[in-house]
């Protein structure tokens, strides 16, 4: 019993570990994609 228990906790936390290592990537996609966008910038220039 021992045995599979520890199995089903090793995949459950492989998968949950795949998981949040999924979220992180895109949420560092996210961020690099709207700070090189600039869109901010550009428009504080226009105003300025």
């Amino acid at each position: 019993m021992n045995n599979s228990l520890l199995i089903y906790d090793h995949s459950n936390g492989v998968i949950m570990i795949a998981v949040f290592a999924l979220v992180c990537v895109i949420l560092v996609g996210v961020l690099i994609n709207f700070m090189s966008g600039g869109k901010k910038k550009n428009d504080s220039n226009e105003t300025n």
